[in-house]
């Protein structure tokens, strides 16, 4: 694995663009030492929070916390964005802001990131309903992306006891645009699949950052996870790919997620289980296994022999 550049340090900036009269925030770190960048990483985040929490948070006594910084380190410019409803972008349209809509967000942000650094070409990494907005981009635009991580993902949603849990909900979710979310709704991310799968100090953090930004999110990612998938066409995905799934993940069924991966026609793709992770994977004890994997995968050569 790539060592970190000596001395670099790392630096961030914050940016806004617009979709239609839409304002977008999106979040750049990278590190200021000189040289070729190992690529641009566009993290998309999941359906309760915000970019930089999930992507850039900071714990103390917790090494390599933020992986924005930690794939900065080792040379990668990195940007996170808030989906239109979410942290620092505008919330005042009345809709429920699905992942066709987070998709029509990722068109938006790759066009100013292209338009101000000149990339052609992105490494997108989606978690949970991000990983279902970054697949269905990565459908509508595979010209933008240079290799796919869709991690926690999930295709139909057969096999999946949290999404089977969430549709007794499902006529309250279609009737409201937005839920409400709380420090016991974060900490329910981390106790429904396999409880101890986080420190309780990274679990008070990640809460305190996502309630600064919202106390409540859209349902549209729930409404469209529990009542229209597939929304995503794996035959339709070009890039190369991983599917990245914690061992204990209760969102991501395995046998859904290897129906999908079959389909998948680039034959440059893999399937990664992660040892002793459920769902959210950057916030888990075991996160540096979860960077590690990504981080071979955005690095592999491309094959030179194809046949």
């Amino acid at each position: 694995m790539d060592q970190p550049q000596a001395g670099a340090k790392i630096t961030g900036q914050e940016h806004w663009t617009r979709k239609g009269d839409i304002k977008l925030f999106l979040w750049e770190k990278s590190a200021d030492k000189p040289g070729a960048t190992r690529g641009t990483v566009l993290f998309v985040h999941g359906s309760s929070m915000a970019s930089q929490p999930t992507f850039d948070l900071k714990v103390p006594g917790r090494p390599h916390s933020s992986a924005m910084d930690w794939f900065a380190e080792r040379g990668f410019d990195t940007w996170c964005f808030d989906m239109e409803g979410y942290g620092r972008s505008d919330k005042h349209r009345p809709l429920n802001f699905d992942i066709a809509t987070g998709a029509d967000d990722l068109a938006a942000a790759t066009d100013y990131i292209m338009k101000t650094r000149g990339m052609k070409q992105f490494l997108v990494y989606g978690i949970s309903s991000g990983a279902l907005r970054a697949a269905l981009f990565a459908q509508r635009h595979p010209e933008r992306v240079q290799r796919l991580a869709l991690d926690a993902f999930v295709w139909t949603g057969e096999g999946s006891p949290t999404l089977q849990e969430r549709r007794k909900k499902l006529p309250e979710y279609q009737k409201m645009n937005r839920r409400p979310i709380d420090r016991a709704f974060v900490r329910s991310i981390f106790t429904r699949d396999h409880p101890g799968c986080a420190e309780e100090k990274v679990i008070e953090a990640f809460a305190d950052a996502i309630l600064v930004l919202d106390d409540s999110v859209p349902t549209g990612t729930y409404v469209d996870m529990c009542s229209k998938l597939p929304v995503v066409d794996p035959e339709k995905i070009m890039s190369p790919t991983i599917i990245m799934r914690g061992e204990f993940d209760g969102i991501a069924g395995f046998d859904d997620l290897l129906a999908f991966f079959k389909r998948l026609p680039n034959p440059d793709k893999q399937f990664a289980v992660i040892a002793g992770i459920s769902h959210a994977s950057f916030q888990q004890i075991n996160y540096l296994t979860a960077y590690h994997i990504l981080h071979a995968f955005f690095t592999q050569p491309e094959p030179i022999y194809r046949g």
